[in-house]
């Protein structure tokens, strides 16, 4: 069934909430585990139902934030999803009381039931009304930046259609791009600061009514950390700090000088090479077919995917007026279907992004069968590892894209994946502390994000971009207002992704140790959340990102595989 042909309709909340309340007294008065069992394939049911209904609303908003009924399907679940999840709270509860546990954790595992006492502590009826606070205001965000409408040589641009100027080989042309993109940061800071400084208020709040100090707390159970704390990802920043912000320095050194140029300025940043960055050798119709090839090849179950994905149209790259930025993957169960969701603008960008939401879909595919909905997928510092994962493992097929450009493409993709690692951790220092102090004001939040740039990405220059001298560049990160908590996980996965690179690319081959990796990412692909970030990562033979050796060890080997790289001839 094609996208198009998915139904749509909007779920009545007070009927689901009456439904969920009936099944967990039924639970409740169950006099055996079978019983209980029948009581939770029901819930799972109505579950299934009420997320595949809030997924495509999400995508129907996220492709079109200019449609009126699309926005208000968006506000309807954006008012009603706290009220679905206190009522999904209440089944936890139940579940936790079972009379019959021991028989039901045979049959379903532990983690069921420590994915349900850490839900239980991530929400509460008490804090329904500020939930709806908080989705409307995060909508209001994606709203805002979809809305941009930026006056550049002659034509209205988007976020996303300025991009690509951005990196332009003329100097001149990509400084007056990085003007105008963040000028329309500038115009709007007040609104920027104003939905941030509600959003920052209102998670204080909760955490103060579910009893914590403040937000961290909440926001770790919110994204289900259950084996490992915020002591051990301060150690990880610290590490990433100590053994990849020189790397990184050094790499914006050689970059200066391959530009020719004397001093790096923020919007040389993009520009790789005088001669211009790799670029896809054809529009998104034409990546998306050259996509086949590359799945067809990698393995007969992504060859599977790719094929259902195409048939069903569930992937949508083009970029739009009034489109979302950025891309995402979501899982629409109902249908068993993933849903890839892009803007592609004619840069290197458009490839990876590709595979890395194929990453993330191609894992809700094989894992499109596990009846437990909360085993289909893991927590999202496992999920980046499918996607980050699949960024390297698809660099044998690079050059259908990028042709003659392929040495360029890889060279630019490693060192953006390396450049990546100081910025996301900053990205999570900076967030600990805005919950650490949820009453500084948008001027102090501001001096504190560049103060820690300095920190971790002492190379920036913004010369006369006073927006970001000032400490503004935080504001274009989705992250921070939509996710909190969320950005650290793809620096957990990048250091996972880094040990597949090595096996697998750098010191692999295609018939001996990438093929086994790949047997091993589809194997890790395919346990879905049956296991916790660490177990996945220890199962799939990988190291821990929080072992000190492990980023040690892996920064020396992409430095010295750097090196090894005579970029002036990409």
């Amino acid at each position: 069934m094609k996208y198009s042909e998915f139904k749509y309709v909007r779920p009545d909340i007070d009927k689901t909430i009456q439904d969920f309340s009936n099944y967990i007294q039924k639970f409740d008065k169950a006099r055996t585990a079978e019983e209980e069992s029948e009581v939770i394939d029901l819930v799972n049911e109505l579950r299934n139902n009420f997320d595949t209904m809030k997924a495509l609303a999400y995508i129907n908003y996220s492709n079109d934030t200019l449609n009126k009924s699309f926005e208000e399907e968006q506000e309807y679940f954006d008012n009603c999803s706290p009220m679905y999840e206190d009522i999904n709270n209440r089944y936890y509860r139940s579940l936790l009381k079972s009379n019959f546990r021991d028989e039901l954790v045979k049959k379903y595992g532990n983690l069921l039931f420590d994915i349900a006492a850490i839900t239980i502590k991530s929400s509460d009826h008490r804090i329904v009304q500020e939930m709806q606070k908080e989705n409307h205001l995060c909508s209001e965000y994606m709203k805002l930046r979809a809305g941009a409408k930026i006056n550049f040589e002659g034509e209205i641009r988007n976020l996303q259609e300025m991009e690509p100027f951005m990196e332009s080989t003329d100097r001149e042309i990509r400084k007056n791009a990085f003007h105008d993109y963040w000028k329309f940061y500038s115009d709007n800071a007040e609104e920027f600061d104003e939905i941030y400084d509600k959003l920052v208020k209102l998670r204080n709040e909760m955490g103060l009514k579910m009893g914590y100090k403040n937000f961290i707390e909440l926001g770790y159970a919110r994204m289900q950390r259950l084996d490992y704390t915020e002591d051990m990802v301060d150690g990880f920043r610290e590490n990433i700090k100590k053994y990849f912000v020189p790397v990184v320095n050094k790499l914006r050194e050689r970059q200066r000088i391959r530009l020719g140029l004397d001093k790096l300025m923020v919007y040389d940043l993009f520009s790789q090479f005088k001669s211009g960055n790799a670029t896809p050798k054809g529009n998104p119709e034409w990546i998306l077919n050259k996509g086949k090839q590359m799945y067809d090849e990698f393995s007969e179950s992504t060859s599977e995917f790719y094929n259902f994905m195409l048939e069903n149209e569930l992937m949508d790259v083009e970029n739009r007026k009034g489109k979302d930025l950025g891309g995402f993957c979501s899982y629409i169960p109902g249908y068993k279907s993933p849903y890839i969701f892009s803007n592609m603008n004619g840069t290197h960008g458009d490839i990876t992004v590709l595979t890395h939401e194929a990453g993330h879909a191609y894992q809700a595919f094989e894992s499109r069968n596990i009846d437990v909905p909360e085993y289909r997928s893991p927590s999202s510092d496992a999920c980046e590892i499918h996607s980050m994962s699949m960024e390297f493992l698809t660099y044998p097929w690079m050059n259908l894209f990028f042709e003659e450009d392929t040495d360029k493409f890889i060279f630019e993709h490693i060192m953006e994946c390396i450049s990546f690692l100081p910025y996301g951790v900053l990205v999570d220092d900076f967030q600990h502390w805005i919950y650490k102090n949820p009453d500084a004001t948008p001027v102090e939040r501001k001096l504190q994000w560049r103060e820690m740039e300095k920190t971790y990405m002492p190379h920036l220059d913004f010369g006369e971009i006073e927006f970001l001298e000032k400490g503004g560049r935080w504001q274009k990160q989705a992250h921070i207002y939509e996710m909190p908590f969320y950005y650290i996980d793809y620096c957990l996965a990048q250091i996972c992704a880094f040990q597949f690179w090595s096996r697998a690319i750098h010191n692999g081959d295609k018939n001996g140790n990438y093929q086994k990796s790949v047997e091993e990412y589809i194997s890790l692909c395919k346990k879905g959340g049956t296991k916790l970030f660490l177990e996945l990562v220890k199962e799939t033979g990988l190291g821990s990102p929080f072992d000190e050796s492990i980023i040690k060890s892996l920064a020396a080997e992409l430095e010295i595989y750097i090196d090894n790289i005579d970029d002036s001839k990409l």
